[in-house]
This record gives structure tokens, sequence and C-alpha cells, in this order.
């Protein structure tokens, strides 16, 4: 009966030691949960890019506003009959 009992205690820590450190034990499992906080945070991240983009497009598809603003902002055009200048300071001339 004596060796029962101690055979029995060696597995109960060896399956203790195994929940704890083992595969699939709890070690394992909060990193598993950290990664998937991680890639969740970076899903949401490009899910507001995607709807931000979703609505430029759209934006640009309907209104010549925000074709003509892109194309001042981004390519320098100008309307005809405008007239373009160009302010340069000092401190951009000295290379400051």
């Amino acid at each position: 009966m004596k060796w029962l009992n101690i055979i029995l205690a060696i597995l109960i820590l060896w399956a203790l030691f195994q929940q704890q450190f083992g595969d699939g034990g709890r070690k394992e499992l909060r990193e598993k949960q950290i990664l998937l906080e991680n890639q969740q945070a970076e899903i949401e991240k490009l899910k507001q890019r995607n709807e931000q983009l979703a609505a430029e497009v759209a934006s640009l598809k309907t209104g010549l506003d925000a074709i003509e603003e892109r194309a001042r902002a981004e390519l320098g055009m100008i309307k005809d009959g405008e007239t373009f200048i160009q302010v340069i300071n000092k401190s951009d001339q000295d290379g400051n």
C-alpha cells in the first residue's frame, strides 16, 4: 500500500507539472492570448484605415471637389485664370 501511495503522488505531481509547463499548459495559453490581443488590435487599425480609404474613394468617385483638391495639393495644378505665387523664406535659401 505504501508503494501505491508513492506512485499516485508521483503521478499527481507529474500531472500538475504538465498542466503548468507542458504542451497546452498555462504558460502557452497566456502567450497565445497575448498574441491574439495583438492581432485583434492590428486588425482594428486596419479596419479603420480601410474605412478611411473607402470614404476617400467614394468622395473621389462622386465629387469633383475632392479631385480638384488632390490635384492642387499633390500635383501643384492651378485653374485657368489663377495666378500662382510662391513665397520663399530667407531661411530656406540659406539652407537653415
